[in-house]
């Protein structure tokens, strides 16, 4: 008996076999000897229903086993994993991608145009490799966008892979314990939006509480406000790592302007950028603040502190020897200006006494200068010798002048006295 071939055995050759998913790192794992069961054909794609190969694998250690979700060629027209439908360039879902590059998707919906329209993009991936794919008119990057590199994930979120919550332990009927391979904590609340998601609509980019969420983010993001001070026009840029050179954020900061200095600070992995023009920092700031990633790391960039006040107070013109302090509490005034430099007691010229017998202060005559040599002191008027030997004669007869010098006869006021050395009695001036 004659058997017809059936539709499926006419489209059998457009069944997908790989011999590895397209996946995310996160998706992966970060073992790197993981272990994966494959099966041919053996489950349907949830987009182009077409068989595909489907694989199952573990990401780590109490993790949930993971499966590929859609087919190879659907992963490939949107540039998203198999598994979680997010993009593999940026981490985030098509929807949120879609809208900062102003991707129009025209993939079509209906069975009888999908399958057409699959097939011509096979025959295209199969003629030219999987770049020919427009690479993707509907997935690669096809410009930046500044909204994409601030919500962009620079790293793999393995949270995603945690098992699911244990059904018995909310209900209070698990009996496992730490061996329960599922996750014991609360359920999300049935109100929340993040609750329900379709695989359907995070890949064509609708009704994605994810990407509403994501979006709502985007449009709270800070922003970075240049200083009023239009004389700072210095960078800081942190988070920088130990492999990070003077070089690498020259050759990444340079095109935005003529850079004076950069000044690296390996202890605190951190770095200085300097330009010689204000307009040139602010457009390195616009368009590195959140999105510059060198080294795997997001880089901090923010702009240095104002050195106007330290500078203003440097150069002032007010000496440092005029200034006036503020008191400090619990300690004496300001020490009074005596009238006589030379007076270092603050003796008043009421209170002075004899001195007693043995103690003899000599005074120089007037004209000499204290302290200088004797070849410069002054001649008295009236005396007709000059040099060295009258400036010697006039030194000598001082010396031999004995003047009677007037010490305190009381105590000074004890407000006054600022410091013991001030006391006469201490010094012995005063003979009982």
């Amino acid at each position: 008996m004659a058997m017809s071939k059936t539709t499926n055995t006419y489209n059998r050759q457009n069944w997908e076999d790989s011999e590895f998913p397209v996946l995310c790192q996160t998706c992966l794992g970060d073992n790197p000897y993981v272990r994966m069961i494959k099966e041919r054909y053996g489950k349907e794609c949830k987009i182009c229903t077409r068989p595909f190969t489907i694989f199952r694998w573990c990401p780590g250690a109490r993790m949930r086993f993971k499966k590929t979700e859609i087919c190879q060629t659907c992963s490939k027209l949107k540039n998203v994993c198999q598994t979680c439908l997010l993009d593999l360039e940026y981490g985030l879902p098509t929807q949120v991608r879609d809208a900062a590059l102003k991707i129009q998707d025209k993939i079509p919906e209906s069975d009888v145009n999908k399958e057409y329209y699959i097939q011509t993009i096979e025959a295209q991936l199969k003629a030219g490799g999987d770049n020919t794919v427009a690479a993707g008119t509907v997935g690669k990057s096809l410009a930046a966008s500044d909204m994409l590199a601030k919500l962009a994930r620079t790293a793999p979120y393995y949270k995603r892979n945690l098992p699911h919550i244990c059904s018995f332990w909310v209900k209070g009927e698990c009996k496992r314990g730490e061996e329960c391979p599922y996750r014991h904590d609360k359920p999300v609340e049935p109100d929340d939006p993040l609750s329900e998601q379709n695989i359907r609509d995070r890949y064509y980019g609708r009704n994605d509480p994810v990407a509403d969420k994501l979006m709502k983010r985007a449009a709270s993001i800070p922003t970075l406000e240049p200083p009023e001070d239009k004389t700072i026009t210095t960078l800081y840029v942190g988070n920088l790592g130990e492999h990070l050179t003077e070089v690498d954020i020259r050759d990444n900061f340079y095109h935005y302007g003529e850079i004076r200095s950069v000044s690296l600070v390996p202890r605190q992995q951190c770095a200085f950028v300097q330009y010689t023009k204000r307009a040139a920092a602010e457009l390195a700031a616009e368009k590195t603040f959140n999105k510059l990633v060198l080294g795997g790391k997001k880089l901090t960039i923010k702009w240095a502190h104002s050195q106007a006040k330290s500078t203003a107070y440097a150069q002032s013109s007010v000496p440092r020897t005029n200034r006036i302090f503020d008191p400090v509490p619990g300690l004496p005034g300001q020490l009074p200006m005596p009238p006589n430099p030379n007076d270092y007691f603050n003796l008043q010229a009421s209170e002075m006494a004899v001195l007693p017998a043995g103690m003899k202060i000599h005074q120089l005559p007037p004209g000499l200068i204290p302290g200088a040599p004797s070849m410069y002191q002054a001649q008295p008027s009236g005396s007709g010798t000059t040099g060295p030997a009258a400036a010697a004669a006039a030194v000598a007869a001082a010396h031999s002048q004995q003047q009677q010098v007037m010490v305190p006869s009381t105590l000074p006021n004890p407000g006054q006295m600022h410091y013991p050395s001030q006391d006469p009695a201490r010094l012995g001036a005063l003979k009982k």
